[in-house]
């Protein structure tokens, strides 16, 4: 995608971003979402290079009432009248998943750069539209995997990719939670909903990082909570080089609470819990030639470090990690699982 400098595998710089002279970021919200404090609000309030500073909803009445929860002093009557503002620089992208790309893509063209939530699109192709699209507006645009900006999710690849297990052999991850609010949007396929799509990206992501290569799906299994619609999914996949792994992700399914990954080697074992969330809790235990040991990474939240790694991208052209090639090779996965699965791809909203 263009004349960039070189960096780490899987990290993106935007083309002219080092040249932004500005010393804070001003960060508009499309939507009020639940994930929006978390994501935004909060690691905004505590950074000195970031302000959420205005926010508009399909409901004007609700936008007001998430800006005087949290103190955003800006709200706008429409989304485009948000992506029109001269005083935003960015845009929070929270919106459900079949709108992403399409509001994506308007805010670049608006000249914003763009945190997008995950999953970055419908499909693959519409991700690639995205990618297009950044490249020929030269602004930022990430994926919202925040999990993968913590200092544990560096450890893990340390490990994994160091050579300290050996020749890695097995790769599997799980994302797994109850979501049984039967009007959900995540469970709307309208929307591009379904498991694989909500908490399955984090699965197919997580696998994707710590085997540093492309997976090919080999098979996929879904359980539907409606038609068209995956409660369950799990597949199977391999790499070129032999090795093999597993997604899981229930969200309606025997497995209430799960979220891992394990990876075996010739020599030893990788088992991390909650690499998601590991501010708040989480274990990794490393088994190489049959002494184990168990290592914990301190931290701040993920959403703090996704936070600053967007904010470095855009102020000084710092590279990141889920910029718009990696989040193709995620949605092509997510395709390729549903298609394996004797499914249809997620199409956007209409």
């Amino acid at each position: 995608m263009g004349s960039r400098p070189a960096i780490a595998r899987g990290a993106w710089c935007a083309p002219g971003a080092e040249e932004a002279t500005a010393d804070r970021v001003r960060i508009g919200c499309l939507g009020a979402a639940r994930i929006a404090p978390a994501a935004l609000v909060k690691p905004a309030a505590a950074a000195d290079d970031a302000e959420a500073t205005a926010v508009a909803a399909r409901d004007p009445g609700r936008a007001r009432a998430f800006a005087a929860k949290h103190g955003i002093p800006v709200v706008h009557d429409s989304y485009d009248a948000l992506l029109a503002d001269p005083d935003v620089d960015a845009i929070y992208n929270p919106l459900p998943n079949g709108l992403h790309a399409l509001w994506t893509i308007k805010a670049l063209d608006a000249g914003k750069h763009v945190l997008c939530e995950k999953p970055f699109t419908a499909n693959a192709a519409e991700a690639e539209q995205v990618a297009a699209a950044a490249e020929r507006t030269g602004l930022v645009v990430m994926e919202a995997f925040h999990w993968r900006y913590h200092p544990l999710a560096a450890r893990m690849v340390e490990i994994v990719q160091g050579g300290e297990l050996g020749p890695v052999k097995y790769i599997e991850t799980w994302m797994c939670f109850p979501l049984f609010k039967r009007g959900d949007i995540r469970w709307q396929l309208d929307l591009a909903g379904g498991a694989l799509m909500d908490a399955g990206c984090y699965a197919v992501h997580m696998l994707r990082t710590l085997a540093g290569d492309e997976p090919e799906v080999a098979a996929a299994e879904a359980r539907l909570r409606a038609p068209g619609v995956d409660r369950v999914m799990r597949a199977d996949v391999r790499f070129a080089d032999g090795r093999t792994g597993r997604i899981n992700t229930p969200m309606w399914g025997t497995t209430v609470l799960k979220m891992a990954a394990r990876v075996e080697g010739e020599r030893g074992v990788l088992k991390v819990f909650n690499p998601v969330a590991p501010q708040y809790f989480h274990r990794m235990s490393v088994t190489v030639d049959g002494r184990k040991r168990r290592e914990r990474v301190p931290g701040r939240s993920t959403y703090s470090y996704q936070l600053a790694a967007f904010t470095g991208a855009v102020l000084r052209g710092e590279p990141i990690l889920t910029g718009p090639d990696d989040s193709i090779a995620t949605m092509r996965v997510i395709d390729d699982c549903y298609r394996a699965a004797g499914m249809e791809v997620r199409q956007p909203t209409a």
